[in-house]
């Protein structure tokens, strides 16, 4: 389905994945306002979609492997609302064996509105710690960006 919709699953531009999200009625609570658990929604599909970018399928590791979320820190900055246009960006920090540190950001017109810190772990399929293969490791190398 990429072949037809290339950008179904967001770009990576630079080192910044963004996924761009469109807020509907379904996706606010009786204020108008987008609902709380929905930015973690959004930010899981930027970071499967990201996945996907980068060749690495959730199908291909199902059974033997799968991410989860380890640890996040959420600080919801301002309200989105019905109609939205929004921009979640991914930014991969630092990471090793079998863990890696994400920051997320959700953003409407370049104004933050949702930030997150994401510990994200790869385990095996008991759920125990499996380190990150070597070329995942040098795909996920390639994003960091460097501290300034």
């Amino acid at each position: 389905m990429t072949e037809r919709w290339p950008d179904l699953a967001g770009r990576i531009a630079g080192k910044v994945h963004v996924l761009p999200i469109r807020v509907y009625y379904e996706d606010t609570d009786f204020s108008g306002a987008v609902y709380h658990a929905n930015y973690l929604k959004f930010c899981e599909r930027a970071r499967s979609d990201c996945l996907r970018l980068l060749d690495i399928h959730h199908s291909e590791l199902h059974g033997t492997a799968s991410f989860v979320v380890r640890r996040m820190v959420c600080d919801f900055l301002k309200p989105a609302l019905i109609d939205d246009l929004l921009e979640v960006e991914t930014r991969f920090g630092e990471f090793g064996g079998a863990r890696m540190e994400l920051r997320q950001t959700v953003k409407r017109s370049g104004e933050a509105l949702f930030e997150a810190q994401v510990t994200v772990v790869l385990v095996d399929g008991k759920g125990r710690p499996k380190r990150l293969p070597p070329e995942m490791t040098k795909t996920f190398l390639s994003l960091v960006e460097s501290a300034t």
